[in-house]
């Protein structure tokens, strides 16, 4: 069957053919696929800085953001049945009996660094006709949701960052309390960076209830600024506001989520971080280059103001359901907003262009069928 991938031995960026799956355990299901996103992971994956082919196989198979469609199911699934939508995880567990993590299918947490996680690290992706996994790795997609689906990968970095800011949080009374009003209320935050995972960041702030600020390059107006501003955030432009400038008009800030992977301007909004503030880091710049920093009056601030600051990496299934659920909301507030994050959609033979041209667009989809 057709598949995209990486060869990284000829450093080449093809389709291949790979052998079509089969279901072979009695708790794993069989999916075709729909819809692929393409992420900077993809990307950078196709500029062979990192990706690993699977043990035996000379080429690894892009995709992690995936939306398919079951067409067959194993003797033992219980939750899922041919017909429905889904959305696969991306992360498999170490081997390693001692990773209490991955014993408890936490594998988001494997403390041994040896997990594997589809079309990026010893594990194909799902930029391929069908795939087979079991069915624990797979999330319900409800029917209304097929075109919006596919942004759950990206929409779970927020979830996950988001539960983790409620969990260290409760050290202190930071969220709001009140019945009928959700945590964030009177909560401000910060999202820096205006790309897809900037944007969904920004809108389950606002869906919590917090004063959203969206930090970001372009000034405005432009297609960003538009979505942004069409859920209840507000977009500001690091051309003309200065991280000082930005903290005025937003007041103490309560929450920073970075979505960009730019360390300069991630450090710089982090020196104005609120009292009881906590910044979440999503984004993975470059190793190389330094970096200059106030490094004693941050340090200060961390102290004295009781911050905390995180880093968050992949997501387990209740961040993918909180995803889906999220969606749902999102494509009942704001519609418009939430499908203009799609740009387009293209057939598979626009792969190249699209993992190696330059790219336009907030969130380009592989279709590969109806």
């Amino acid at each position: 069957m057709r598949a995209v991938g990486i060869v990284p031995r000829q450093r080449h960026v093809a389709e291949v053919r790979h052998e079509h799956p089969e279901i072979v355990s009695p708790t794993q299901i069989k999916v075709r696929t729909l819809d692929v996103g393409i992420c900077g992971t993809d990307r950078e994956i196709c500029t062979f800085v990192y990706g690993e082919p699977p043990a035996n196989s000379e080429y690894l198979i892009l995709g992690h953001e995936a939306l398919g469609i079951v067409v067959d199911v194993a003797a033992e699934v219980t939750q899922i049945k041919i017909g429905d939508l889904v959305v696969p995880s991306v992360r498999r567990p170490c081997a390693d009996p001692n990773c209490r993590p991955c014993r408890m299918d936490r594998q988001d947490f494997c403390a041994t660094w040896k997990f594997n996680e589809r079309g990026i690290h010893q594990h194909h992706g799902f930029m391929t006709e069908f795939f087979v996994d079991d069915e624990k790795n797979f999330i319900f997609v409800p029917p209304e949701l097929r075109y919006r689906a596919v942004l759950a990968e990206p929409l779970t970095i927020a979830e996950k960052g988001l539960s983790q800011v409620w969990s260290i949080q409760s050290r202190l009374p930071w969220a709001c309390d009140q019945p009928g009003k959700p945590k964030g209320d009177g909560l401000r935050a910060v999202v820096i960076g205006a790309g897809p995972i900037g944007i969904l960041g920004a809108m389950v702030c606002v869906l919590n209830g917090f004063d959203t600020y969206v930090y970001s390059r372009s000034p405005k107006p432009n297609e960003k600024s538009e979505i942004i501003e069409s859920f209840g955030a507000t977009y500001v432009s690091t051309a003309d506001t200065s991280p000082a400038e930005l903290a005025d008009r937003v007041g103490s800030i309560d929450l920073v989520y970075e979505a960009v992977g730019v360390s300069k301007t991630s450090f710089e909004v982090m020196m104005h971080l609120g009292i009881n503030g906590i910044f979440v880091f999503t984004g993975i710049p470059a190793p190389e280059g330094n970096l200059s920093l106030a490094g004693n009056q941050l340090m200060r601030n961390i102290v004295l103001k009781n911050q905390v600051i995180v880093g968050t990496v992949n997501a387990d299934k209740a961040s993918f359901c909180d995803a889906i659920r999220d969606l749902g909301e999102f494509h009942r507030r704001w519609p418009q907003a939430l499908e203009r994050i799609i740009s387009a959609r293209y057939p598979v033979e626009k792969f190249q262009e699209l993992l190696t041209g330059k790219m336009t667009g907030i969130k380009n989809v592989i279709a590969f069928s109806e």
